[in-house]
C-alpha cells in the first residue's frame, strides 16, 4: 500500500517527479514557459493531468493550486499557482483560458503510474 501523501504541495510535486513530471515550467509574457527548451506554450497545447487545492494552516488567505500538467509535445510537469488575494492575476487568466476538453476529470496521483 502506497503511503498517503499530506497535504504539502512539495510532497506532491515530488510525487509527481518520480511518475515523470519534471518538467519546470514559468508563467512569462502571457505564456507558460518551460525552462529546458525555452518554448512558450498556448493555452490549447497545455493539459491538465491533475490539479490539487491548498490552504494554508495558520492563514486562509495562503492559498495555491498544483496543476499537473502535459503539453501537446509531451512535456510533463506542474505548476504551482497562488490564488485568492495574493494570485497572479495573468497567470489565473491564461489557466482560466485552457480549453476546458484539456482538463481530466482524474486527480488521484496513485492512477498516473
Amino acid at each position: 500500500m502506497k503511503k498517503e501523501l499530506s497535504k504539502n504541495e512539495v510532497d506532491y510535486i515530488e510525487e509527481y517527479q518520480k511518475n515523470g513530471f519534471c518538467c519546470n515550467f514559468l508563467f512569462q509574457k502571457g505564456t507558460l514557459l518551460e525552462t529546458e527548451s525555452k518554448y512558450s506554450y498556448q493555452p490549447d497545447e497545455i493539459f491538465i493531468v491533475a490539479h490539487h487545492r491548498y490552504e494554508g494552516m495558520s492563514n486562509p488567505d495562503d492559498m495555491s493550486i498544483l496543476y499537473v500538467i502535459e503539453t501537446a509535445d509531451s512535456k510533463k510537469g506542474t505548476y504551482l499557482l497562488g490564488y485568492g488575494p495574493s494570485a497572479d492575476l495573468e497567470a489565473a487568466e491564461f489557466f482560466k483560458d485552457i480549453p476546458e476538453k484539456n482538463y481530466t476529470n482524474n486527480a488521484d496521483i496513485n492512477k498516473l503510474t
